[in-house]
């Protein structure tokens, strides 16, 4: 196990992380926010919005701030599994097959328009997200350390697509939204592609893959209150209650509340989570688990005002202890 870090020494240099990406990614400062905090805490991020807003650029710049190995892979229909798992490759050398590993072997993958591939090679990624590590032909391969995915999703076209198991949105900690950009933001962003003179946009490093693993036992290291545990466990649970709602969030959705909001605390320097922390991260941890009724989505129901209604009716822990050394 790495050597963990103090809860000022991970917030100083999330902020240093954030401020690099925010140096040529415009406009998304609540998404990326909770895009760091979902890889601290050791998860996977789903970014499904429109083409063209960014999300593969804020992946790239992500990777190259933290310092990771990053692979893009491209999905389509016609994307077989060993294609990003890897597969035996005959050797002439030794007149043996070895194993070439695929764009999966990388520290921060980017599965761009993942629904566009097929469930066979879907389960390709729920197997690497799930388990850390990829099987080929019988036999395991451990997975790089860390490993994270940030895929994304259109959400607007069906023609071609193959709509993700629940199974493996459950996989995702969080799915976000970007949402289009401000007038003054995309003013900002056409004036520095004018000024850096070319498309591609470079981040330099903040830390590397050591130094993130010793950042996600800092937030490992940080005591959760009990109230705030059952606080997120009673969230999960109302969602399940909810008549428009056929399944709610799993036990893995109240644990990647409970993570999530821990990670989103430590990066404001704090090492207890408040119920703010909690509900800043309910609706994206959360919203993408929930299974509607037939009837609810005929109706237009989102599983986003779901969420928003059941953190207006889960009456929260009425104090926040803060740990004492």
């Amino acid at each position: 196990m790495t050597e963990s870090m103090s809860v000022s020494r991970v917030a100083e240099l999330s902020r240093e992380v954030l401020d690099r990406v925010r140096e040529v990614v415009v406009g998304m400062s609540g998404p990326l926010d909770l895009a760091l905090a979902t890889i601290l805490a050791g998860g996977h991020v789903l970014f499904e919005d429109v083409p063209g807003l960014g999300k593969t650029l804020a992946a790239r710049s992500l990777a190259s701030a933290l310092g990771l190995d990053f692979h893009r892979i491209q999905c389509t229909p016609d994307l077989l599994p060993s294609d990003i798992t890897g597969s035996f490759v005959y050797a002439p050398s030794t007149g043996e097959f070895a194993f070439r590993p695929g764009p999966l072997f990388a520290g921060l993958v980017l599965a761009d328009e993942i629904n566009r591939t097929t469930p066979k090679t879907q389960s390709s990624f729920l197997e690497a997200m799930a388990e850390g590590h990829v099987t080929v032909e019988g036999q395991e391969f451990t997975l790089p350390r860390p490993f994270h995915v940030i895929a994304t999703s259109n959400p607007i076209e069906f023609e071609g697509t193959y709509a993700l198991p629940e199974a493996q949105l459950d996989r995702f900690m969080v799915r976000l939204g970007v949402g289009y950009l401000t007038a003054d933001d995309e003013q900002r962003m056409l004036l520095a592609r004018a000024e850096r003179r070319r498309d591609d946009a470079r981040v330099a490093p903040v830390v590397d893959a050591e130094t993130l693993m010793r950042m996600q036992e800092g937030v490992e290291s940080v005591h959760v209150d009990a109230d705030i545990a059952r606080y997120c466990v009673d969230l999960a649970a109302a969602t399940r209650a909810d008549q428009s709602v056929q399944v709610g969030a799993s036990p893995r959705g109240s644990q990647g509340l409970m993570l999530v909001a821990r990670a989103v605390a430590v990066m404001a320097g704090r090492d207890y989570v408040t119920p703010d922390d909690v509900k800043r991260t309910a609706i994206p941890v959360l919203a993408h688990r929930l299974s509607l009724t037939p009837q609810a989505w005929a109706n237009g129901v989102q599983p986003e005002h779901i969420v928003s209604a059941v953190l207006g009716a889960v009456a929260g822990p009425p104090t926040v202890r803060a740990t004492t050394e």
